[in-house]
């Protein structure tokens, strides 16, 4: 796997995508040079033709994203695949058509896009299908080899397995000492017993990494093995760390405060905060005026189905622990909470109104956190802000909860992106590994992220309760 402004990426993913995006380039370059029958030499002088091929790509594979073809879990039904493919070029010409309406100088031929359909089809079906074979086959994946059979090893195995595009190949685990509901429990890989020789079994496996998965490493890790493996090429990965490469989460049940101290990032630069709160300060004082016939049409929607407030504010912890009044438009009854108290909101809860529904739905219904961004109160991206009753018992039950109030809560965030809506204390566990991550490994691309996966589940209103 390859690092990229503090983020792991599939090395096969990314040529994947980066190859992708060059068949799309070349097949409306070839469109445009078989219609307007140009030689490459007079092509090549016309730089504006260059860009104007670079706004299909883009537009292109913006499409391929919300479609769902960049996702990690491939497509293996393919009519599925060419569904989704027929749907992504659709799009890309409506959005296409749009734009040239609004500027028709861009415009690089009048049947440039609909002749380059019929190459894109061909190639990015072959791409695909060619990619499925690649992930299938492993042909490029490295060998590694997994040391220890306990719960992280399992964890391990689990991600792994679900991730075809993993640049590693697990080819075997090696337990400490031979056990039959070992060899149960890891099916379809081989079992090696025994710390002794390992360096040898590793080499006779041609594997170039192991992943050091033991549940408990005092007395029982193996410093010698790995050391001779080590000083003959052999990359050695703690077992924690390759589990957050993978997942994009931090396992903090298996973590301690050592592994948290001596690990890369959690760099919060003034540098860093300053540009996200100037960049938050502007895209929420214009994004309030953009949007201000949206809020006007939603507010006379709330109040014309119930009565009560047209906006809801809630005490929150912020950044810091400060708690602060969180602003957001009223989606449940004016007295949800009078006989319950306190309580995580459910699927279909009876609380929430029919407007309230659809604005949850396109969540809409947090658009006016804007407000508490100018104030300073929060940022587009980060984790979400829970309410004190909530915090002061997960705090008690869940390791390194509180490392969350490092930060200032987003409007959006990357456990909000990656896990459906927790309602219990299960789902604030799964969500603060996500949190814990994105803390650790905070930035701007990792930010521009979460806003355009945040788009995508926006418009195709997923995920919200």
């Amino acid at each position: 796997m390859i690092r990229i402004f503090r983020q792991y990426f599939s090395i096969t993913s990314f040529v994947f995508v980066l190859g992708e995006g060059l068949l799309i380039y070349w097949a409306v370059f070839w469109a445009t040079y078989f219609i307007f029958h140009l030689d490459l030499e007079l092509l090549s002088i016309q730089p504006m033709i260059w860009l104007k091929i670079l706004l299909i790509t883009i537009i292109t594979q913006a499409s391929l994203y919300f479609n769902d073809l960049y996702e990690k879990k491939s497509i293996d039904n393919y009519i599925d695949l060419f569904t989704r493919l027929i749907q992504s070029i659709g799009i890309t010409s409506i959005v296409l058509a749009v734009i040239y309406f609004l500027f028709p100088s861009i415009m690089i031929g009048r049947w440039i896009f609909f002749i380059s359909i019929i190459f894109l089809l061909l190639l990015l079906v072959s791409w695909r299908l060619l990619y499925s074979l690649v992930m299938r086959r492993k042909l490029f994946a490295e060998k590694a080899i997994i040391l220890g059979s306990g719960e992280l090893a399992r964890d391990i195995l689990y991600e792994a397995g679900g991730r075809k595009d993993l640049s590693y190949d697990i080819d075997s685990v090696i337990t400490i000492e031979e056990n039959h509901t070992i060899q149960n429990d890891f099916k379809g890989i081989s079992v090696h017993h025994g710390f002794e020789n390992i360096c040898n079994f590793v080499e006779s496996k041609n594997a170039k990494n192991v992943i050091v998965a033991l549940d408990e490493k005092r007395g029982l890790l193996p410093y010698d093995e790995l050391l001779k493996c080590k000083v003959r090429g052999v990359n050695i990965i703690d077992g924690e760390g390759f589990y957050e490469r993978i997942t994009g989460k931090i396992l903090v049940e298996k973590i301690n405060p050592s592994w948290l101290i001596f690990s890369e990032g959690f760099v919060k630069s003034k540098t860093a905060r300053l540009v996200k709160r100037i960049v938050g300060f502007i895209g929420a004082f214009f994004g309030m005026i953009i949007l201000l016939p949206l809020f006007a049409l939603v507010a006379l929607a709330i109040k014309l189905e119930t009565r009560g407030p047209i906006f809801f504010s809630q005490e929150r912890v912020g950044e810091n622990r400060e708690i602060f009044n969180i602003l957001k438009f009223r989606s449940m009854k004016a007295d949800a909470e009078e006989s319950s108290g306190p309580v995580w909101a459910t699927d279909d809860d009876p609380r929430i109104t029919r407007v309230g529904k659809i604005i949850r739905k396109l969540r809409i219904d947090e658009f006016p956190q804007m407000w508490n961004v100018i104030k300073g109160e929060m940022s587009f991206v980060g984790p979400r802000p829970e309410r004190e009753f909530f915090v002061q018992e997960l705090e008690k039950k869940i390791p390194y909860y509180r490392e969350r109030y490092t930060v200032k809560p987003g409007i959006t965030g990357y456990a909000q992106v990656l896990y459906p809506y927790g309602a219990s204390e299960q789902d604030a566990l799964e969500k603060l590994k996500y949190d814990l991550y994105y803390i650790k490994n905070m930035s701007p691309i990792l930010d521009l992220m979460v806003i355009f996966k945040t788009i995508k589940i926006v418009l195709l209103g997923r995920g919200a309760r």
